[in-house]
């Protein structure tokens, strides 16, 4: 099984097909309609059909699915709980509330999954840079930023194990442990911004800084199908408010 951070798939799957900056659009169409949307159908037939995606993702498995979205449903509950808490509304009205926005979160934030579980990172940044135009510096410098990402983790365990075998332990005291885990967190800082300097001072001798336009040498192709994955996607946010009007249900979040 892949590390929790790994980034692109580690087999093809059938999502990975469609070009990035397609999934980027589709993303976009998806969430102008759930900002704008303050009703619970409008989010609720998007999210089920982002859940019919995850096997074009190459998440089949419960427990890989669950691996990687376990923080944006903790983070829907959070939502939720302060809604039906700290809410306007009682009763039923706040658990519809609670249970609208919880909702919402994850439906906006599923895609993004989504398109980091299927979209290899350097397709990702050689799309943006042939065919949004954004600037190899920026595009290249997060990609390499993003293939860090995993060295955080290795790094958060080491810096941990060493401390350990030091005879450094916070015990059963809950500030030891506070304390601990912010000179642990220092410590990962320090690292990651001496490694950043590092790499952005490579990145500036092999040309990025030059200002010289720069060629691709895998480039990137829109074809049909991703118009077709654009459209789809449109259709879908069509197909929620409509079903939305037609149940009474629909409530625009700036009426």
């Amino acid at each position: 099984m892949s590390a929790p951070f790994a980034l692109g798939p580690a087999r093809p799957v059938p999502l990975s097909g469609i070009n990035p900056v397609a999934q980027l659009s589709a993303i976009a169409v998806l969430t102008v309609v759930l900002l704008v949307s303050g009703d619970l159908v409008t989010p609720s037939f998007v999210l089920a059909a982002e859940l019919a995606l995850l096997p074009a993702a190459g998440l089949t498995a419960p427990r890989e699915v669950l691996r990687r979205i376990w923080p944006l449903l903790m983070s829907a509950a959070g939502v939720a709980w302060v809604n039906v808490a700290f809410g306007s509304l009682s009763g039923a009205d706040a658990w519809l509330s609670g249970a609208t926005w919880g909702i919402r979160v994850i439906a906006l934030a599923l895609p993004g999954i989504l398109l980091v579980a299927a979209t290899d990172p350097v397709r990702l940044a050689d799309a943006l840079t042939i065919h949004w135009r954004v600037s190899t510096r920026f595009a290249y410098g997060a990609l390499a930023a993003l293939r860090l990402v995993p060295l955080l983790a290795s790094e958060w365990e080491t810096i941990r194990l060493a401390r350990r075998a030091r005879g450094v332990d916070a015990g059963a005291n809950p500030s030891a442990h506070v304390r601990l885990l912010a000179s642990t967190a220092f410590a990962l800082l320090v690292g990651a911004i001496r490694r950043g300097t590092r790499l952005a001072t490579a990145m500036d001798a092999r040309g990025f800084d030059s200002g010289v336009p720069r060629t691709n040498a895998r480039g990137s192709v829109l074809r049909r199908r991703d118009t077709l994955f654009v459209l789809a996607a449109v259709v879908v946010c069509a197909a929620a408010v409509t079903l939305s009007v037609l149940l009474g249900a629909w409530h625009p979040v700036l009426a």
